[in-house]
């Protein structure tokens, strides 16, 4: 994940596409991103970050057809929000506290399913 620093702390990663959805990573996130598609999900990686305790890390999809397939460590929170026809399949942190990622899924198909590593 990289830290907006104090002179742009609004910075926001966009990903667009038509047909076909997004793979995202880590450590090439900032604390917002927003992945927009007609057909195609969001497959985002962040096991291999480290995201501090209190840091909220916010995703944003948007897209007709698409879900969101998230892969977090076990002490990483995990908030959805948003309006999709899919449900959410998420067990929850296995230890209190830790860092949060926000989901906020909008879609017409396609719901949210966390794992964790």
């Amino acid at each position: 994940m990289t830290k907006s620093n104090g002179e742009n702390p609004q910075k926001t990663d966009i990903k667009v596409s038509l047909i076909g959805g997004h793979r995202l990573a880590g450590a090439t996130l900032h604390e917002r991103t927003v992945t927009t598609s007609l057909i195609g999900g969001a497959d985002v990686d962040l096991t291999d970050i480290d995201i501090p305790d209190g840091t909220e890390l916010r995703i944003t999809k948007v897209s007709l057809i698409g879900g969101v397939s998230l892969k977090v460590r076990r002490d990483v929170r995990v908030e959805v929000h948003g309006l999709r026809l899919g449900g959410v399949k998420d067990d929850g942190p296995s230890e209190p506290g830790g860092p949060t990622v926000r989901i906020d899924a909008w879609g017409l198909v396609g719901g949210v399913s966390v794992t964790r590593a």
